[in-house]
């Protein structure tokens, strides 16, 4: 039986004007889909453009180019009365909790606030009820409702924002690292209780990170990106078990094994050189500038989105059928 698509991402792009020429390419030409009832991980460095999808999915961001189509509606060409209704059923949960709330505004007036731009209630009372309802929910109790962010921690934060994203009864989720503000406890706690909160609902998560440990245990597909562009994409037991991009191994490497003895001794994948600029990146393969395999045609051709295992798909020239034939590619490193 064929999975039913909540979200689907088709080459979008999403530049940012610069001024003098200068254009900035965020994102540029991602594919994707995300599965209704599934967590999909996106993943990667700062600045490789995961956290600009998720803006532009929810038209934070306008695009620049591809579409973005949410139980088959193209979000972006949706005019602002359709816009606000499809927000009921996407909402968001913002990187840094103490930013996201407003510290003049008590929990309840928080979770109330998207209640009443939407008219969801007809009385105070029942506004009041559901507001509890998700405090605990949550986590938390009635009795934080007439409190202000700045009495809470962040956990509890990042709570109170995780239930303001409830407040319209959503089906789709996107998690800005909600989880990389907080302490490492703290955060396993907040990954369970979106676990918890999906079971019960049936919720959908695009799940946004940089600490591929965490993204494990919440995720049921993950995709990789680099500088803009998505380099591998699979179920996330195939990821860890058997990651085929470069790029990918680096990052697992990079993990840390709580048993000593193995941390010792196990050999770490070290990328040379510094992430290149989104404002001009590498010709070819992004990731040739750091990529230990690198090879002449890396530098000449963008390699192709390609399906190499069953729902295991990479970006690199490495699983070109064409190139491992062509003995005239010779590996160097670092082509500039």
């Amino acid at each position: 039986m064929a999975e039913e698509k909540i979200l689907e991402i088709k080459n979008l792009k999403k530049h940012f004007n610069l001024g003098k020429n200068q254009i900035l390419k965020a994102v540029n030409d991602v594919t994707f889909h995300v599965n209704k009832g599934e967590t999909f991980g996106l993943v990667g460095e700062s600045g490789c453009g995961k956290s600009t999808i998720g803006r532009t999915i929810i038209g934070l961001y306008n695009k620049t180019d591809g579409d973005v189509l949410f139980n088959g509606e193209n979000v972006h060409d949706l005019s602002e009365k359709e816009l606000f209704k499809l927000r009921q059923k996407m909402q968001m949960i913002f990187q840094d909790p103490y930013a996201s709330l407003n510290p003049r505004s008590t929990v309840r007036e928080v979770i109330s606030e998207p209640m009443e731009v939407h008219k969801l209630y007809k009385t105070k009372k029942e506004q009041n009820e559901r507001v509890y309802q998700l405090l605990e929910e949550v986590g938390l109790n009635r009795d934080h409702a007439n409190r202000y962010p700045h009495e809470f921690s962040g956990g509890q934060r990042q709570r109170i924002g995780i239930a303001r994203a409830l407040a319209l009864n959503p089906d789709f989720i996107i998690a800005d690292e909600p989880i990389s503000a907080l302490d490492v406890s703290v955060q396993a706690q907040v990954v369970n209780l979106l676990k918890q909160l999906q079971e019960e609902k049936g919720l959908t998560f695009l799940f946004i990170a940089h600490d591929l440990s965490m993204v494990k245990q919440i995720s049921d597909r993950i995709g990789v990106m680099y500088l803009g562009n998505m380099v591998e994409l699979t179920v996330s037991d195939s990821l860890y078990e058997n990651p085929l991009h470069p790029y990918t191994q680096a990052l697992l490497s990079a993990i840390p094994i709580p048993d000593p003895d193995i941390e010792e001794s196990r050999e770490r994948i070290i990328l040379e050189g510094e992430l290149p600029s989104p404002i001009n990146p590498p010709s070819g393969c992004v990731f040739r500038t750091r990529c230990p395999f690198a090879m002449g045609i890396c530098g000449q051709e963008k390699p192709e989105w390609q399906e190499v295992e069953e729902n295991h798909f990479v970006a690199c020239h490495l699983y070109n059928e064409k190139v491992k034939k062509d003995r005239r590619h010779e590996p160097v490193v670092n082509i500039r």
